[in-house]
C-alpha cells in the first residue's frame, strides 16, 4: 500500500518540522522538499515589486519535482534504498512494494498550486499562521540568498495570499492546522489523520 501526504503552508509555519517528526514516526517513510527544486538564482526573474521572484511557481523547476515523486510511486524500495531510508524488515525482505505500507510526504509552500500534483495527494494538511508570527519567524531565518529589505511586506506575504486563494479554488480536501497551536498538537493531529487513512485503505 502507498500514500501520499502533502505538508503544505505558509513560510516560517512549521512544515519541516512537522515532517521531520513524521520521518521517525511513520513506517517506511520518504520526503520530497520543494524548496530542493528552486532554480538557481540568476534564473529568478525581477518582478514589477523589484524583487527577485522566489515565492512563485515559475521559480521552482516543478517538472524535476515531479519526475522524483513519479520515481518514488514507481518503487518506493528502491527509492527509499538511494535516499538511505531504513525499511521495516518485511518491506526489506521483498523488492516489490506489495509489502507492507509505503507513505511519501511531499513538503513545501507552493505543493497545492500546481495542478498536475493535486491529485496525487490521498491527504492534504496545510499550516498557517498569522502575519506578525510569520514576519517574526521569517526575520530569525538566516537563508542562503538572504533576503533583502521589504523582502516580506513587498513580496513574501502578497504572494503567499495570492497563492492561499489560489490553492482554495484548486483543492478543496485541505486539512488546515493551526501553527500557532503546539507542535505536539498539530503533529499528533495529522499522525492520527494518517493512521485513520492507513486504516481505511487496509
Amino acid at each position: 500500500m502507498k500514500i501520499i501526504i502533502g505538508i503544505g503552508g505558509v513560510t516560517n509555519g512549521g512544515k519541516t518540522t512537522l515532517t521531520n517528526r513524521l520521518l521517525k514516526t511513520l513506517p517506511n517513510c520518504c520526503v520530497v522538499h520543494q524548496d530542493d527544486f528552486f532554480k538557481k538564482p540568476d534564473q529568478i526573474e525581477v518582478g514589477e515589486d523589484g524583487f527577485r521572484q522566489w515565492d512563485v511557481i515559475t521559480a521552482l523547476d516543478m517538472e524535476a519535482m515531479i519526475s522524483t515523486v513519479k520515481g518514488w510511486q514507481e518503487n518506493p524500495v528502491k527509492f527509499a534504498r538511494s535516499h538511505g531510508i531504513s525499511l521495516s524488515p518485511e518491506a526489506e525482505e521483498s523488492d516489490s512494494e506489495d509489502k507492507g505500507v509505503h507513505i511519501l510526504i511531499v513538503e513545501g509552500f507552493l505543493i497545492y498550486n500546481y495542478k498536475p500534483f493535486i491529485d496525487v495527494y490521498d491527504k492534504c494538511f496545510y499550516i498557517s499562521i498569522p502575519y506578525e508570527e510569520c514576519k517574526r519567524r521569517r526575520s530569525t531565518r538566516t537563508y542562503t540568498v538572504p533576503d533583502p529589505p521589504g523582502l516580506f511586506d513587498g513580496h513574501v506575504w502578497p504572494m503567499y495570499l495570492k497563492h492561499r486563494k489560489e490553492m482554495e479554488d484548486n483543492c478543496d480536501r485541505i486539512e488546515y492546522l493551526d501553527g500557532m497551536t503546539s507542535k505536539e498538537d498539530i503533529y499528533n493531529k495529522v499522525y492520527e489523520s494518517v493512521q485513520n487513512c492507513l486504516l481505511n485503505q487496509l
